[in-house]
């Protein structure tokens, strides 16, 4: 049945809810559901075919939709592994996925292997194509992001060092403090009280 769904106050008019027929083709990689629809997945912005081998996802993020050009109307972008489209994704396109998806993923337990799965590709393929479009391998970018994100909560709220700790991913008090000061050459507590002495970082 045609709906309007919403997730995260995006309206897709072409999507479809998620019949248990659609889920047992995705999860069971039913090629012979290929060409009747496709998925997408609203975590990562990837489309695929339902014989797509890459980790099936959380239905509750799925989106259905009756057309490739009706998921990319809606700007997902088709999966680099089962090419819904025919066409390979381009590689920035990829990449884009991938930083898009640590951007708002940064406090999970985030590895190369596991952004691979999640976006549908090799680790060794990922990690070379990343660092020659970002100049920076994935792991890198997790690292950069996360202390940028902490030195936001040092700055802007009154959180614990652990608290800040458990909100960019490292749940471990003692490793954030070593890998914050490796990182920018401060503690926490030292940056917080002197942000202004690392605004060049």
């Amino acid at each position: 049945m045609r709906s309007i769904v919403k997730k995260e106050d995006r309206f897709y008019s072409h999507a479809e809810t998620v019949s248990e027929e659609h889920w047992l083709a995705i999860i069971s990689n039913d090629i012979s559901y290929d060409g009747q629809f496709f998925y997408a997945v609203k975590t990562t912005g990837i489309f695929c075919r339902p014989s797509c081998k890459s980790r099936p996802p959380r239905i509750e993020n799925v989106t259905i939709f009756q057309t490739a050009d009706h998921a990319l109307t809606e700007n997902f972008r088709p999966c680099k592994r089962c090419k819904p489209t025919g066409q390979r994704l381009p590689d920035h396109e990829w990449v884009a996925v991938v930083t898009e998806y640590i951007d708002r993923n940064y406090m999970d337990n985030l590895t190369l292997e596991s952004l691979a799965e999640i976006c549908h590709g090799s680790p060794y393929h990922l990690h070379r194509t990343f660092k020659r479009i970002q100049e920076i391998t994935p792991v890198e970018y997790i690292h950069m992001i996360r202390i940028k994100k902490a030195k936001e909560y040092l700055v802007e709220t009154d959180k614990s060092i652990s608290d800040v700790g458990h909100l960019i991913g490292m749940h471990n008090t003692s490793y954030f403090i070593t890998f914050f000061k490796r990182m920018t050459g401060s503690t926490p507590l030292n940056y917080r009280h002197n942000p202004k002495d690392h605004r060049s970082e």
